[in-house]
C-alpha cells in the first residue's frame, strides 16, 4: 500500500522513518529547512531504543508538489493546522483512501469525518515522546512508540485496517487496532492534556513531575477529573489511569516536555484550546467541576 504522512515532526517524522526503514511506500510531507535536510540526507533518528541513525534515502516533499494518490494518510498536524490538512486530502486522496488522524485533540476523527464525508477517517493516537532538534533530526525522549486506532461504529469496520496495523508492526511500531477508540483515544487524552496542563502552569518539564510533591499531585488531580469527565460521558477505562499514566511518566527523559508547552515557550500558535480549554468547556456541558483545570486555564486567560 501507498502511505502518506502529513507533518514530519516529532510524530510523522517517527512514523515515517520506521516504515521506510521496514521498506514500505511511504512519503512525508514537510517544508522548509526540515524539508530540504530530508531531501538532501535523509532524516537523522537520535533515540534511546536504538541509538542514532540516519534513513536515508526517504521520500519527503511539500504539499504543492505531491501529487500521488495514497492508500492510506497518517495526519500528524497540530490542531490549527487541520484546515490546511483536509483541503490538500481532499486533492490527494482516492475514494477508497483511508485517512487516520493522530493527533493530541480528542474527537478530532470525527470532526474531520463531517468534513470527509467520501472517506473513512477512524480516530488515533500515539503514544510517543519526540520532537525536531534541528532540521533533519529527530530526537526521541524514551523508548514508547504506540500507535492505536480504529473506528468508532462497527459499520465503518474495513479489512484494510488489519493490513494497516500489520504494517505498523511490521516498522516496529506498536500498533492496536482498537474496538473502543473512543475510550482508548480518551484514555490516551488522559495523559497528553493533564501533562500539557500541568507542565504549561508550572512551566517544568517531565523530570519535575517525576518526583513526589506539589506539581506531581496536581498531574494526578488533573487525571482524575478527566477520569470525572469520561465517567459523565459514559465512557469507562479498563485500566488506573493515574497508575498507567505515571508509569509512561516516569519512563521518560527528564527533560521530555509537550508541544504545547513548546509552543507556548516560542510564543507560537498553540494547541491550549483544544488540550485545556476545551476540558473546561465539556466540564461546564456536562456540568462538572473541575477546580484544577479551572486553576489553569484561569492562569492562562480562558474565556468561555
Amino acid at each position: 500500500m501507498k502511505y502518506l504522512v502529513i507533518g514530519a515532526g516529532g510524530t510523522g517524522g517517527s512514523i515515517g522513518a520506521s516504515m521506510t526503514e521496514a521498506g514500505k511506500d511511504i512519503t512525508v510531507i514537510a517544508r522548509g529547512v526540515h524539508l530540504a535536510a530530508i531531501q538532501k540526507n535523509g532524516l537523522m533518528m537520535e533515540t534511546t531504543s536504538k541509538g542514532n541513525y540516519l534513513v536515508s534515502p526517504m521520500k519527503a516533499c511539500d504539499m504543492e508538489h505531491y501529487d500521488k494518490h495514497p492508500d492510506v494518510i497518517f495526519v500528524c498536524v497540530k490542531g490549527y493546522s487541520l484546515d490546511e490538512a483536509i483541503a490538500f486530502i481532499k486533492r490527494v486522496a482516492h475514494k477508497d483512501t483511508v485517512v487516520v488522524p493522530i493527533l493530541n485533540i480528542y474527537g478530532t476523527g470525527g470532526r474531520m469525518q463531517k468534513q470527509l464525508p467520501d472517506l473513512l477517517v477512524t480516530d488515533g493516537c500515539i503514544y510517543i515522546a519526540a520532537e525536531i532538534k534541528e532540521p533533519g533530526t529527530i530526537l526521541q525522549k524514551g523508548d514508547i512508540f504506540r500507535i492505536v486506532f480504529g473506528v468508532r461504529k462497527e459499520t465503518e469496520y474495513r479489512p484494510v485496517l488489519e493490513k494497516i496495523n500489520a504494517d505498523l508492526r511490521d516498522s516496529g511500531i506498536e500498533s492496536v487496532l482498537s474496538d473502543n477508540i473512543k475510550r482508548d483515544a480518551l484514555q490516551k487524552f488522559s495523559y497528553v492534556s493533564p501533562m500539557a496542563a500541568c507542565g504549561a502552569y508550572y512551566d517544568i518539564d517531565a523530570g519535575a513531575a517525576q518526583q513526589e510533591g506539589k506539581i506531581r499531585d496536581t498531574f494526578i488531580a488533573l487525571m482524575r477529573e478527566i477520569e470525572t469527565l469520561a465517567e459523565a460521558m459514559d465512557i469507562h477505562f479498563e485500566v488506573d489511569i493515574v497508575e498507567t499514566n505515571l508509569s509512561i511518566l516516569d519512563t521518560l527523559s527528564p527533560t521530555a516536555s509537550t508541544s504545547m508547552q513548546r509552543d507556548l515557550r516560542m510564543k507560537k500558535k498553540s494547541e491550549i484550546d483544544g488540550l485545556i480549554f476545551q476540558v473546561v468547556r465539556l466540564g461546564r456541558e456536562y456540568c462538572l467541576k473541575l477546580p484544577t483545570y479551572q486553576m489553569v486555564a484561569e492562569k492562562f486567560e480562558f474565556k468561555a
